[in-house]
């Protein structure tokens, strides 16, 4: 990898790179030229190898999107200007180990035509991996007719394949209601009979890995893949991973609580999907929580059951089980995860309570302030990792604190449906 790694960050003789990118394509080409392959590469460095392996691998890359050349957060830079002459260069098309073409556009912001137009070229261009980008996931919704009518129908109505990428800047940053939500909840309220993969990745190898495993796909399963693409976590050292974790390993759909030394202390199990796992992991109170472990769902559809029953049987004490979002209740993967959570911990004979943390139902995905952004996240975290139930008694009589607030609140919940049958 490492040829191509140095080769996507060389400048050639006479570009004139901005003093502010210069010092960026310095730090990258610092990093490769570590031996031991522990230096972190950031989401965007990450994306770039990902890229260059597939080339290597004879697969043809078109990126289109919403300041994809750039990336909405002055991240990507797949197409470099001399800053005299406006001359343009694009790395990757001109690596030596390339054995396909590299194509990348500004699309314009008419997400219908552009995702339409996309869609139609996965369609008559199978061995491609064609990516559309959105400026902010929120704007996916100026094409949800194709969405709905294309892209998640596609093999139930059109007998066709599209591998269509989409990438859906998701996230909660107190940038208000119309720059935080890519509206998770809709594709998976769209996904059915596999039609769709969605992914939440929160680490720059899980995003290669991902990349690369979409790539392999198109030749046997081809399925359209969207994903959530994080905002802050581009430049979160806590989202960046070494040349070697992305020269090995593969995409995890789950990934299990590493910080954990003493399962069977661990009583409550938070599980969440994207930037919030990496909040609960920083926050100052997760040291002292001991008995709770943190989880996270990389690959939310189709559901991990499989890999999150493996999570489960690491911590033989559980008493509850905890979904955290960072969304409302009525939006996010609440609706989608529960039942599908609940019809797990039963199939395993464990019938732990499932409860949830996150926003209350909100008409709208987020606050327009900034300040009340943070003490809404604030909260939520604080609520995932504080208070965990007692371990059981041994005698198995009982669930702690948590078997006599749930008895609490179904006693309360019959006595509510009773009140409403006689009126």
């Amino acid at each position: 990898m490492r040829p191509s790694a140095a080769c996507v960050v060389a400048v050639p003789d006479g570009v004139r790179l901005s003093p502010k990118l210069l010092r960026q394509w310095e730090r990258r080409a610092a990093i490769l030229k570590q031996e031991d392959g522990g230096g972190k590469l950031d989401w965007a460095h990450a994306e770039t190898l990902a890229f260059a392996s597939i080339l290597a691998d004879g697969t043809p890359i078109r990126l289109t999107g919403q300041d994809s050349e750039r990336g909405t957060f002055s991240q990507r830079h797949l197409v470099l200007h001399d800053v005299e002459t406006g001359e343009r260069w694009t790395p990757l098309q001109a690596l030596p180990e390339a054995k396909a073409s590299f194509a990348v556009y500004n699309s314009p912001l008419s997400e219908a035509a552009a995702m339409g137009f996309e869609y139609g070229y996965t369609v008559h261009a199978p061995k491609a991996l064609v990516l559309w980008e959105a400026q902010f996931g929120d704007f996916a919704n100026g094409a949800q007719v194709i969405i709905d009518q294309f892209l998640a129908a596609a093999r139930a109505k059109w007998q066709q394949e599209p591998a269509l990428v989409l990438l859906l800047p998701h996230g909660y940053e107190g940038q208000g209601p119309e720059h935080s939500s890519a509206r998770l909840e809709r594709f998976l309220q769209l996904y059915a009979e596999g039609n769709l993969l969605v992914a939440n990745p929160t680490s720059s190898a899980q995003y290669f890995h991902l990349l690369r495993r979409q790539a392999k796909s198109l030749a046997s399963d081809r399925r359209p893949l969207v994903v959530m693409t994080p905002k802050s976590l581009l430049r979160n050292p806590a989202a960046a991973s070494t040349l070697d974790q992305l020269a090995t390993g593969s995409f995890r759909a789950v990934l299990d609580d590493a910080r954990v030394d003493s399962p069977e202390a661990v009583t409550r199990l938070v599980l969440c999907s994207g930037k919030l796992g990496v909040e609960l992991e920083s926050s100052a109170a997760r040291e002292a929580a001991a008995d709770v472990a943190v989880a996270r769902l990389e690959l939310l559809a189709p559901f991990p059951a499989d890999e999150l029953s493996r999570v489960l049987a690491r911590y033989p004490n559980l008493e509850e089980i905890v979904w955290a979002q960072e969304e409302p209740r009525n939006m996010g993967a609440w609706a989608y995860v529960a039942p599908r959570l609940r019809e797990l911990v039963d199939t395993e004979g464990r019938p732990l309570p499932v409860r949830y943390v996150g926003r209350p139902n909100r008409a709208s995905p987020a606050e327009g302030s900034l300040d009340r952004h943070g003490v809404e996240q604030g909260r939520i975290v604080a609520t995932a990792l504080a208070d965990a139930p007692a371990m059981a008694a041994a005698n198995g009589r009982g669930r702690g604190r948590t078997a006599k607030a749930n008895g609490a609140a179904r006693n309360g919940a019959r006595a509510k449906a009773s009140r409403a049958k006689q009126a």
